[in-house]
Protein backbone atom coordinates (compact mmCIF):
# COMPACT_ATOMS: atom_id res chain seq x y z
CA UNK A 1 0.00 0.00 0.00
CA UNK A 2 1.28 3.47 -0.67
CA UNK A 3 2.25 5.69 2.23
CA UNK A 4 -0.18 8.49 2.86
CA UNK A 5 -0.93 11.18 5.35
CA UNK A 6 -3.45 10.28 8.03
CA UNK A 7 -6.83 11.96 7.54
CA UNK A 8 -6.86 12.80 11.26
CA UNK A 9 -4.16 14.36 13.36
CA UNK A 10 -5.18 12.71 16.63
CA UNK A 11 -5.92 9.05 16.01
CA UNK A 12 -3.16 7.09 17.67
CA UNK A 13 -1.92 4.96 20.56
CA UNK A 14 -0.09 6.76 23.35
CA UNK A 15 2.22 5.21 25.92
CA UNK A 16 1.44 6.83 29.25
CA UNK A 17 2.30 6.48 32.94
CA UNK A 18 3.73 3.13 34.03
CA UNK A 19 4.04 1.98 30.41
CA UNK A 20 0.29 1.67 29.92
CA UNK A 21 -1.10 2.33 26.47
CA UNK A 22 -4.29 4.04 25.37
CA UNK A 23 -5.81 4.86 22.00
CA UNK A 24 -7.04 8.47 21.75
CA UNK A 25 -8.83 10.24 18.92
CA UNK A 26 -10.04 13.71 18.01
CA UNK A 27 -11.10 13.53 14.37
CA UNK A 28 -13.04 16.76 13.90
CA UNK A 29 -12.50 20.39 14.76
CA UNK A 30 -15.22 20.17 17.43
CA UNK A 31 -13.56 17.07 18.95
CA UNK A 32 -10.20 18.85 18.92
CA UNK A 33 -11.65 21.67 21.02
CA UNK A 34 -13.24 19.18 23.43
CA UNK A 35 -9.99 17.17 23.55
CA UNK A 36 -7.99 20.26 24.50
CA UNK A 37 -10.57 21.29 27.13
CA UNK A 38 -10.78 17.80 28.63
CA UNK A 39 -7.01 17.38 28.88
CA UNK A 40 -6.17 20.93 29.95
CA UNK A 41 -4.37 21.84 26.73
CA UNK A 42 -5.51 25.47 26.49
CA UNK A 43 -2.27 26.55 24.83
CA UNK A 44 -2.68 24.00 22.02
CA UNK A 45 -6.32 24.95 21.62
CA UNK A 46 -5.32 28.60 21.23
CA UNK A 47 -2.44 27.85 18.85
CA UNK A 48 -3.53 29.07 15.38
CA UNK A 49 -1.31 26.44 13.74
CA UNK A 50 -3.75 23.78 14.99
CA UNK A 51 -6.99 25.62 14.17
CA UNK A 52 -8.30 23.10 11.62
CA UNK A 53 -7.97 19.36 11.12
CA UNK A 54 -6.08 19.89 7.87
CA UNK A 55 -3.55 22.10 9.63
CA UNK A 56 -3.20 19.60 12.49
CA UNK A 57 -2.68 16.78 9.97
CA UNK A 58 0.12 18.73 8.27
CA UNK A 59 1.79 19.19 11.67
CA UNK A 60 0.89 15.72 12.95
CA UNK A 61 4.42 14.50 13.79
CA UNK A 62 5.15 17.62 15.82
CA UNK A 63 1.72 17.62 17.48
CA UNK A 64 1.90 13.93 18.40
CA UNK A 65 5.37 14.41 19.89
CA UNK A 66 4.04 17.26 22.05
CA UNK A 67 1.04 15.20 23.15
CA UNK A 68 3.17 12.12 23.89
CA UNK A 69 5.40 14.21 26.13
CA UNK A 70 2.49 15.84 27.98
CA UNK A 71 0.44 12.68 28.40
CA UNK A 72 3.34 10.49 29.56
CA UNK A 73 2.79 11.39 33.22
CA UNK A 74 -0.94 10.59 33.21
CA UNK A 75 -2.45 7.16 33.72
CA UNK A 76 -4.64 5.38 31.20
CA UNK A 77 -7.40 5.31 33.84
CA UNK A 78 -7.27 9.08 34.30
CA UNK A 79 -7.27 9.72 30.55
CA UNK A 80 -10.14 7.25 30.11
CA UNK A 81 -12.23 9.13 32.69
CA UNK A 82 -11.52 12.47 31.02
CA UNK A 83 -12.21 11.22 27.50
CA UNK A 84 -15.39 9.42 28.61
CA UNK A 85 -16.69 12.55 30.37
CA UNK A 86 -16.02 14.60 27.22
CA UNK A 87 -17.67 12.03 24.94
CA UNK A 88 -14.47 11.50 22.96
CA UNK A 89 -13.19 8.27 21.37
CA UNK A 90 -10.67 6.32 23.41
CA UNK A 91 -9.73 2.75 24.27
CA UNK A 92 -7.24 1.58 26.87
CA UNK A 93 -4.97 -1.10 25.43
CA UNK A 94 -5.40 -4.01 27.79
CA UNK A 95 -3.88 -7.41 28.40
CA UNK A 96 -6.31 -10.29 27.87
CA UNK A 97 -6.61 -11.02 31.60
CA UNK A 98 -7.52 -7.37 32.26
CA UNK A 99 -10.57 -7.65 30.00
CA UNK A 100 -12.40 -9.68 32.64
CA UNK A 101 -12.95 -6.50 34.68
CA UNK A 102 -13.53 -4.13 31.75
CA UNK A 103 -16.62 -2.00 32.46
CA UNK A 104 -17.60 -1.81 28.79
CA UNK A 105 -17.44 -5.57 28.29
CA UNK A 106 -19.38 -6.12 31.50
CA UNK A 107 -22.04 -3.54 30.56
CA UNK A 108 -22.55 -4.88 27.03
CA UNK A 109 -22.58 -8.59 27.83
CA UNK A 110 -19.22 -9.08 26.16
CA UNK A 111 -18.15 -11.88 28.51
CA UNK A 112 -19.50 -15.42 28.72
CA UNK A 113 -18.81 -18.57 30.67
CA UNK A 114 -17.06 -21.57 29.14
CA UNK A 115 -16.05 -24.85 30.72
CA UNK A 116 -12.44 -25.91 30.40
CA UNK A 117 -12.24 -29.45 29.12
CA UNK A 118 -8.63 -30.37 29.74
CA UNK A 119 -5.46 -29.52 31.59
CA UNK A 120 -5.01 -28.76 35.27
CA UNK A 121 -8.14 -26.58 35.28
CA UNK A 122 -10.39 -29.11 33.50
CA UNK A 123 -14.00 -28.89 34.61
CA UNK A 124 -13.72 -25.29 35.83
CA UNK A 125 -15.93 -22.58 34.47
CA UNK A 126 -14.09 -19.42 33.36
CA UNK A 127 -14.96 -16.22 31.54
CA UNK A 128 -14.09 -15.57 27.91
CA UNK A 129 -14.63 -12.59 25.65
CA UNK A 130 -17.25 -12.72 22.91
CA UNK A 131 -16.92 -11.31 19.41
CA UNK A 132 -17.48 -7.51 19.46
CA UNK A 133 -20.47 -7.40 17.10
CA UNK A 134 -24.15 -8.25 17.01
CA UNK A 135 -26.22 -10.26 14.55
CA UNK A 136 -29.89 -9.33 14.33
CA UNK A 137 -29.45 -7.27 17.50
CA UNK A 138 -27.92 -10.13 19.52
CA UNK A 139 -24.31 -10.77 20.42
CA UNK A 140 -23.39 -14.32 19.39
CA UNK A 141 -22.70 -16.40 22.48
CA UNK A 142 -20.58 -19.43 23.10
CA UNK A 143 -21.56 -22.22 20.73
CA UNK A 144 -19.21 -24.89 22.07
CA UNK A 145 -16.75 -25.29 24.91
CA UNK A 146 -13.10 -25.71 23.90
CA UNK A 147 -12.49 -29.25 22.60
CA UNK A 148 -10.62 -31.85 24.59
CA UNK A 149 -7.11 -32.54 23.32
CA UNK A 150 -7.41 -34.64 20.19
CA UNK A 151 -11.22 -34.61 20.23
CA UNK A 152 -11.60 -33.74 16.55
CA UNK A 153 -8.28 -34.98 15.14
CA UNK A 154 -9.73 -37.84 13.10
CA UNK A 155 -12.55 -35.81 11.54
CA UNK A 156 -10.32 -32.81 10.73
CA UNK A 157 -7.58 -34.91 9.13
CA UNK A 158 -10.15 -37.05 7.34
CA UNK A 159 -11.81 -33.88 6.06
CA UNK A 160 -8.58 -32.74 4.40
CA UNK A 161 -8.00 -36.08 2.68
CA UNK A 162 -6.01 -38.31 5.06
CA UNK A 163 -6.98 -41.98 4.97
CA UNK A 164 -7.84 -43.75 8.26
CA UNK A 165 -4.55 -45.70 8.19
CA UNK A 166 -2.57 -42.47 7.70
CA UNK A 167 -4.39 -40.84 10.62
CA UNK A 168 -3.66 -43.87 12.81
CA UNK A 169 0.04 -43.63 11.89
CA UNK A 170 0.16 -39.91 12.69
CA UNK A 171 -1.51 -40.44 16.07
CA UNK A 172 0.73 -43.43 16.88
CA UNK A 173 3.89 -41.42 16.06
CA UNK A 174 2.62 -38.53 18.25
CA UNK A 175 2.77 -36.16 15.25
CA UNK A 176 -0.81 -35.17 16.13
CA UNK A 177 -2.93 -35.62 19.22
Amino acid sequence: MPARISPWAIYDVFTVKDGEQIFLAAVSDAQWLSFCDALGLADLKADARYASNNERVQLRPELLATLRERLATRSAAELSRLMEAAGLPFAPIMKPEELLDDPHLLATGGLADIQLTDGERAGRTVKTTLFPFTLDGERPGVRLNPPRRGEHTREVLGGVGFAPAEIDALIESCAVA
